[in-house]
């Protein structure tokens, strides 16, 4: 009496992405994934499919939503950009919960981090302080979201528009441009108004930009000559 059966045990030792794979419409896995969620601010990891399954089940579930939970998804989802995933989750949420004010505010940092608005961003990031900062690494996330966007478009940046895009000045920005200039290929020019030189890619370099003809195999062109012969 009151020994578990094998089949319990093995219930038991399910993850949470197994319990999602296998019956993702369950309520009885919404507390699981609702620890989940704290799993992942704690550890600081991410899992898109399982947050996204919570989402589904509070539509199914409305007087279980949790709205810490769902603050906390989607700053996880605002650390993943230039992934969609913010936008995924929010179809989710009922328009009720999003009217809330610290759903309108990452909403606004949402639109301001698509349209490459840094200053405005973390203006606005600075309001909303005790919804961001509850999930570790999320000035990191954004700053490495911002220097995406950065390389993406400019092959030289003043030292200010960088400061403002990621947000860090003075000496720990110093700091900042050593390491990168020391491990990931930046190039600090000397003078009034530093310029950064930002490594070379296909977007801010479009020569580099291959075209259809170069990833062409020569392989398959000398098969495709007898056949046009």
């Amino acid at each position: 009496m009151g020994r578990e059966t094998p089949k319990q045990q093995q219930q038991v030792s399910y993850t949470v992405e197994q319990l999602v794979a296998v019956n993702p419409y369950n309520p009885d896995i919404l507390s699981d994934l609702e620890n989940y969620v704290n799993e992942q601010v704690s550890s600081q990891t991410y899992s898109l499919e399982a947050n996204l399954c919570l989402l589904r089940l509070y539509q199914f579930e409305p007087d279980r939503v949790s709205t810490q939970i769902v603050a906390r998804i989607l700053v996880k989802a605002l650390m993943a950009m230039p992934a969609p995933d913010f936008n995924l989750c929010l179809f989710l949420i009922p328009e009720r919960v999003q009217m809330e004010e610290q759903f309108k505010a990452l909403i606004i940092l949402s639109h301001y981090l698509e349209t490459g608005r840094f200053r405005q961003f973390w203006d606005e990031a600075a309001k909303s302080r005790h919804v961001v900062e509850a999930v570790p690494g999320f000035e990191q996330a954004i700053q490495t979201y911002a220097i995406h966007v950065l390389s993406l478009t400019y092959q030289k940046i003043p030292r200010s528009v960088l400061a403002e895009a990621i947000n860090i000045e003075g000496l720990s920005l110093d700091k900042f441009l050593e390491h990168q200039a020391a491990n990931n290929g930046w190039i600090l020019e000397k003078g009034q108004g530093q310029l950064i030189v930002l490594p070379r890619n296909e977007f801010n370099h479009p020569e580099l930009k291959k075209s259809a003809a170069d990833t062409v195999p020569l392989e398959l062109i000398t098969r495709i000559f007898p056949i046009l012969g």
